[in-house]
């Protein structure tokens, strides 16, 4: 599968973004996964592909566990889903599913890399690896 993760906001600290090399790492054994950062929400539109499924992640709806997470992202790939864009931060654009990570309100850069960490742990949830080495 293809993820496209983007970031909708400002600054997203270094830090986080060590985090989030790491995991992209991590996940280069399962998929492709790559984080685009935008600063203006007017940029999204144009960015987003029109054959690609597009997830909003909120912070209004019901948080779902990591296994839950695994079971959407082996669906995706089931059903045909293949190139996916994951929004964080985002408010106003077509969506065809959503994820709540956590109904907290957080910086979108930590938001991002708690993002990158599920997506990895799903994936070792579906390949049925441990998550802890």
């Amino acid at each position: 599968m293809k993820f496209k993760v983007f970031a909708v906001g400002d600054k997203i600290e270094k830090f986080y973004l060590e985090a989030i090399k790491e995991y992209e790492k991590r996940l280069s054994r399962y998929c492709d996964i790559k984080l685009i950062h935008i600063k203006k929400e007017e940029q999204l539109q144009s960015k987003l592909r029109s054959n690609s499924f597009v997830i909003a992640v909120s912070t209004t709806e019901q948080p779902i566990s990591s296994e839950d997470l695994a079971s959407k992202i082996d669906n995706w790939a089931l059903t045909g889903s293949s190139d996916v864009s994951i929004v964080i931060g985002g408010n106003d654009f077509p969506h065809h599913d959503i994820v709540t990570l956590s109904q907290m309100e957080m910086d979108v850069g930590l938001k991002t890399t708690i993002l990158f960490e599920q997506v990895y742990r799903a994936y070792r949830i579906i390949n049925n690896h441990p998550y802890h080495k």
